[in-house]
């Protein structure tokens, strides 16, 4: 079995880092529910259909699958909610790489930074840049987000 064990925070908006050779990303959900998630997303020039599974703790079980864009296309014709759009950037720090995520449209002004552990209890430096840890927040998980776009505060 797959299984990702990924963290998530805000940023602080007074020390944000450099954002250089970004990929716009848009994904939508075929299915949400407590216990999974079925999400389709086009990443630059790929696509991807993801299945995940309920998150305990940090962790939770993940499949992805290349797949033609095209059908990715197609398959984000399917979903309930309008796609999420985002711009990725790879922020290396310490000895991890970070995913920041810049939303547009309806999240326009949400930047959420994530990291993949090999282990939940895995240490790891933390960017002068980071803020407010959110993983267990489910207002800040994308699938949630696509029905119930970001309102800042």
């Amino acid at each position: 079995m797959a299984i990702e064990i990924e963290r998530k925070f805000l940023l602080k908006e007074n020390i944000l880092p450099s954002f250089e050779n970004g990929t716009l990303y848009v994904q939508g959900y075929l299915d949400e529910n407590p216990e999974k998630t079925i999400r389709v997303r086009i990443a630059g020039a790929k696509a991807f259909l993801t299945i995940k599974g309920k998150t305990t703790r940090y962790s939770k079980s993940e499949y992805e699958y290349e797949i033609p864009v095209k059908d990715a296309e197609e398959l984000l014709l399917l979903c309930k909610n309008a796609p999420i759009r985002k711009t990725r950037y790879l922020i290396y720090y310490g000895s991890h790489r970070w995913d920041v995520d810049v939303f547009h449209e309806q999240n326009d002004g949400l930047i959420l930074a994530e990291i993949e552990l090999e282990s939940e209890n895995e240490p790891f430096d933390m960017p002068p840049w980071i803020g407010k840890e959110v993983t267990h927040d489910f207002r800040y998980y994308n699938a949630y987000l696509s029905g119930h776009p970001f309102e800042r505060k």
